[in-house]
């Protein structure tokens, strides 16, 4: 996550953004059998230009049965929801928001690298999630619509985990309404293993209904839930750092996902 951050704000067009494509293309190419940067053009509604965005998939294993863990790895251009009127035009370091669920994935991929599982798992970073408007639903996800518009008809993953802004020092994980309503089995077998293993965060109510990348997988017939905690003070300001995340929520999150992998 540190790593991350230290390359400055990541949305599209910056300079931070082609060297953290280069950082995450070269981690999962070290880690994964196969790795690949699925390059597109799109539009970005806050500065009204296109610009080359880019989602990384990194595959493991070759098994029919697969799981999907992703997170989106772009931030937003604008804190536009800061407190101070000063800062609005300022980009959002992103540390919690984008940087923590990479960060995560990132290491989930180093584990399987070590151990390769019994089942297949695909890991994408979606480019282009972060820069829409609030309540224009069509302007976020751009990554992850593609991603989806482009997945073969035979690709079903048994079930896709996206994480976002999981890195809070005080970690609350409700169940997101839109994955109650639409992969209610993975909402189970998820909040059932984090009783099962004990793990603090993870609590056994509807919280918000979220607009995220997980939606543009529900479309296309692949059962996703988003672990997201939006009880988060510092969303889209500049005060998204480093310091206000915590190891101990990340490896949560972690531990949850390989629990998934592994059982």
């Amino acid at each position: 996550m540190k790593r991350q951050c230290a390359f400055g704000p990541r949305f599209p067009g910056s300079k931070g953004h082609a060297e953290c494509l280069a950082f995450l293309y070269g981690e999962l190419s070290r880690n994964a059998d196969r790795a690949v940067q699925q390059a597109f053009t799109g539009h970005e509604p806050l500065r009204r230009q296109s610009f080359r965005m880019v989602n990384v998939i990194a595959s493991f294993g070759r098994q029919s049965e697969r799981l999907l863990f992703c997170a989106h790895w772009d931030t937003r251009v604008f804190a536009d929801s800061d407190p101070d009127p000063k800062n609005r035009k300022k980009a959002v370091p992103g540390a919690n928001d984008g940087a923590s669920g990479v960060a995560v994935l990132l290491e989930v991929a180093r584990v399987l690298k070590e151990h390769p599982p019994g089942r297949g798992v695909d890991i994408v970073f979606f480019d282009g999630e972060d820069n829409g408007f609030e309540m224009q639903f069509d302007t976020w996800c751009i990554g992850s619509r593609y991603f989806a518009s482009r997945t073969r008809p035979d690709y079903r993953p048994r079930c896709a985990v996206l994480l976002d802004m999981v890195g809070d020092k005080d970690l609350t994980l409700p169940i997101e309404n839109n994955s109650q309503k639409y992969a209610p089995q993975v909402v189970e077998k998820i909040w059932g293993k984090a009783r099962e293993l004990g793990l603090p965060g993870f609590e056994q109510r509807i919280g918000y209904e979220v607009v995220d990348d997980h939606l543009e997988l529900l479309k296309v017939g692949i059962p996703a839930v988003d672990l997201i905690d939006l009880d988060y003070p510092y969303w889209h300001t500049v005060q998204d750092t480093e310091d206000k995340c915590s190891p101990e929520s990340l490896w949560i999150v972690g531990t949850l996902l390989l629990n998934l992998v592994y059982e």
